[in-house]
């Protein structure tokens, strides 16, 4: 009887980790990838309709717009906001990858959040 090690079983698409290795299967996405991207598509939610459904009256009291002004402006947010993983899809399968896409996406999503802070 042998103790031996099964042998590790790669990835079957050919993906490669950061260092340009195989990757194996059993070491990487599944819960550890799931479980951040649930937590940041969660926040990311909580973000999108607090602020939704706050904006029109942000924009009428304080920055002084029209009610028609603001909620075109609200709506062409809302419509960005929507159309832009279209963007991001392409981008993604045409250029970058998944992996590289959603961090320079989150980076830019931090940068521009932060903005607003200072």
């Amino acid at each position: 009887t042998s103790l031996a090690r099964p042998p590790m079983e790669f990835t079957k698409d050919g993906s490669v980790d950061l260092r340009g290795q195989p990757i194996i299967a059993s070491r990487t996405g599944r819960w550890k990838a799931c479980s951040f991207l649930l937590g940041y598509e969660a926040f990311e939610r909580m973000a999108f309709y607090g602020v939704a459904s706050n904006l029109v009256v942000y924009l009428t009291t304080q920055m002084r717009q029209e009610t028609v002004s603001s909620v075109r402006s609200v709506n062409n947010w809302t419509g960005a906001v929507w159309m832009t993983p279209i963007a991001g899809a392409y981008v993604a399968d045409a250029f970058l990858g998944r992996f590289w896409t959603f961090t320079g996406a989150s980076l830019i999503y931090l940068v521009v959040s932060t903005q607003a802070w200072l």
